[in-house]
């Protein structure tokens, strides 16, 4: 193989395929980025950790066809360490690889192996319908949701999101046991019906592919099938695929509960200020931290033998009775840091029941609410 490309053109993909290559895995191969030539212009990029796989191409001076596999940590270093401008990749017969910097005496050389070793990746099935969605879109449901996805693998069906759409709406829920966030977004047009279970680093890697394609300004559409075991995500030049969680969900609309005794809006930056600053005094084992509601007032207390008391409140509109029930700390802030809107809506029934929290106004096209459970403190 023998190919000339860009350095500006290949980092970038190069990156996205490290992250995916497992170099810590029993297999050593999964450690390595795959280079086939695709065409008389194209050199493809692939990686897998047999759960992930992701495929990307550049554009290329396709000298010579060929295929081989090398380590991805150490690729990624050294093309980042070559000047700026072309580079030519080119192999032998026994998977050496070298770099040269083209118009430069730079050049490193690398043992890889033979593309043939490296593993199959899926591909969808040709007939599977495929859906669309801007990667914006997607974005903002894995931002409200993907802090409360379980990190307890042995437990997939609390370790994965649900990635749902019906009809004009597309929603993921995650929740770990101790709370739960669902954000749900309406796509004027659409009509298709689906879900799946998407693992957590499926979710991460996700995460940074959408917002990657959201910070480029443009509203680039990801095209999205659901293929037997797999899931497959697409973009213009790259395509990302993720091996689903075959378990179920809890029933989550069990979960958010419908009706609460009290209710009370609050400014969401200044109570996430509040309640930071008393979960510094909060016990390092649970992070506890007491939330009471009293005519006009919101109080959070913490307590611990090793740190002492922290305390503050707010001024809110609240008329309702007294009321005093503990939380994590942590889960209200990662809510709280989760919406965007300027005022929050917390409903709370008693002591032993969940809180509820949600933006104070209402948007007809995005739909979040959080579900935290209580704790005893």
């Amino acid at each position: 193989m023998h190919v000339i490309v860009s350095k500006k053109d290949l980092v970038p993909v190069l990156e996205r395929c490290q992250g995916v290559a497992d170099r810590k895995s029993t297999m050593p191969v999964l450690g390595n980025v795959l280079l086939e030539v695709g065409g008389p212009n194209e050199l493809k990029l692939a990686a897998t950790d047999l759960i992930l796989a992701v495929r990307g191409k550049v554009n290329a001076r396709v000298e010579q066809g060929g295929t081989v596999a090398v380590g991805a940590r150490d690729l990624v270093e050294r093309v980042r360490n070559m000047p700026d401008g072309e580079i030519g990749i080119a192999t032998t017969a026994n998977a050496a690889t070298t770099l040269r910097a083209v118009g430069s005496a730079r050049r490193f050389t690398l043992q890889g192996i033979p593309g043939e070793e490296f593993p199959s990746l899926p591909q969808p099935d040709k007939d599977a319908k495929a859906q669309t969605l801007e990667a914006s879109v997607l974005s903002t449901l894995i931002a409200g949701t993907h802090f409360s996805i379980s990190n307890d693998e042995t437990r997939p069906h609390l370790s994965s999101a649900l990635f749902e759409w019906d009809g004009e709406w597309v929603r993921m829920v995650t929740t770990d046991g101790h709370r739960l966030s669902k954000v749900e977004a309406r796509i004027e047009g659409r009509h298709g019906t689906g879900n799946m279970l998407i693992p957590l680093k499926g979710v991460n890697e996700l995460r940074r592919l959408c917002d990657e394609a959201s910070s480029k300004g443009d509203a680039a559409e990801l095209k999205i099938v659901q293929s037997g075991p797999n899931a497959f995500f697409e973009l213009p030049g790259f395509q990302f695929s993720v091996k689903l969680v075959d378990a179920q969900f809890p029933p989550y609309q069990q979960v958010i509960p419908q009706e609460y005794a009290q209710r009370v809006k609050v400014p969401r930056s200044a109570t996430a200020d509040a309640l930071n600053a008393v979960s510094v005094a909060a016990s390092d084992r649970t992070g506890g931290v007491k939330l009471s509601l009293s005519k006009g007032k919101l109080r959070f207390e913490s307590e611990s033998p090793e740190s002492g008391e922290g305390f503050d409140e707010l001024s809110v509109d609240y008329a309702g009775g007294d009321l005093t029930v503990g939380f994590n700390a942590r889960y209200f802030l990662d809510v709280l840091r989760a919406i965007t809107d300027d005022e929050v809506e917390i409903g709370v029934s008693g002591e032993l029941d969940p809180a509820v929290v949600r933006p104070a106004t209402p948007n007809p096209k995005v739909n979040y609410v959080a579900v935290i459970m209580p704790m005893r403190i």
